[in-house]
Parts: structure tokens; C-alpha cells; sequence
């Protein structure tokens, strides 16, 4: 699974007009889930989406996380995030995860993020949305929680 993060001052998600989630100053969360991703990528993701240091300590040094600032966090499922963009001029979204399984395991990380902070809003899982941001910095960053393989550890 992965997220692209925004630190934020404001975000909100609209779905055919209608507001759906929206929080104040804290992190929006563009969520893809990837084939073979399984539960434990979701509780891993909940647990870097809560404890990643993006916002500022009284230096200014990014120290503290979005739970240490009381900040919100919106959630928002973007399967094209899982898209394979290498070669070619069109994505492939072969790497994506079915929609069942996408939804399954996205509903798995708003639970595991509901269960330790507040506030949690979410878009609508399949929805054409509109996500409405204003980006603090800016920072964004991709946040990634997959099995470690062998590869991996090697190119370092």
C-alpha cells in the first residue's frame, strides 16, 4: 500500500457536489492499494500515516507527527496511485489491487487510524471526487508499506 501525504492547513473532498470529508490543519492521504497487498500493509501504512514527522517542532524541524500537533486527517482511496507509469504514455494499472480488495483494505486503514486519533474523514471509495487542498510548505511526500524483499535490501 502506499499514500502520497500532504501536510495541510485545510483540505475537504466533494462527491457530486456535496462535501464529504473535510479537516482543518493536519495531513491529506492519497491511498493505492497494490496487488498482493494484505492486511498488514494496511496496519504498517495506519501506523507511518500517525507517527511520520512532518510538521514542525518549535525550531521548526520536522518532529512532530500529526497526533503529537492534534491535527486531522483525510483520507482519500486514488487507485491510480498503484499505476505503472515506466514506459509508454498511458498508465497501466496492472500493479492496482481489484476493487474488492482495494476496498476492503482501504476500510481496514480508516478503521486502524478511527481506533488511535480523531479527527478522520474520508472521501467516497470509488467515487469521482474533487479534493479541494491547501498545501503547508509545501510538503508531500510518499509513504510506502510493502513486504521487504531481498532486492530491496540490497540496493540499498
Amino acid at each position: 500500500m502506499l499514500a502520497l501525504i500532504q501536510r495541510v492547513a485545510r483540505a475537504e473532498v466533494r462527491v457530486a457536489g456535496e462535501t464529504v470529508g473535510r479537516i482543518g490543519r493536519g495531513i491529506l492521504a492519497l491511498v493505492g492499494v497494490e496487488r498482493g497487498d494484505g492486511e498488514a500493509q494496511a496496519d504498517r501504512l495506519a501506523e507511518r500515516l500517525l507517527g511520520y514527522r512532518v510538521f514542525g517542532d518549535r525550531d521548526d524541524r520536522m518532529n512532530l507527527s500529526v497526533v503529537e500537533v492534534g491535527g486531522g486527517i483525510l483520507l482519500v482511496s486514488q487507485f491510480t496511485l498503484a499505476a505503472d507509469t515506466r514506459k509508454g504514455m498511458r498508465p497501466s494499472f496492472g500493479p492496482a489491487a481489484d476493487p474488492d480488495t482495494g476496498r476492503r483494505l482501504f476500510d481496514r486503514l480508516v478503521q486502524q487510524v478511527r481506533q488511535r486519533h480523531s479527527p478522520v474523514e474520508t472521501g467516497r471509495f470509488g467515487a469521482n471526487m474533487e479534493v479541494e487542498l491547501v498545501n503547508e510548505g509545501p510538503v508531500t511526500l510518499m509513504l510506502r508499506a510493502a513486504p521487504v524483499n531481498q532486492s530491496e535490501l540490497s540496493s540499498g
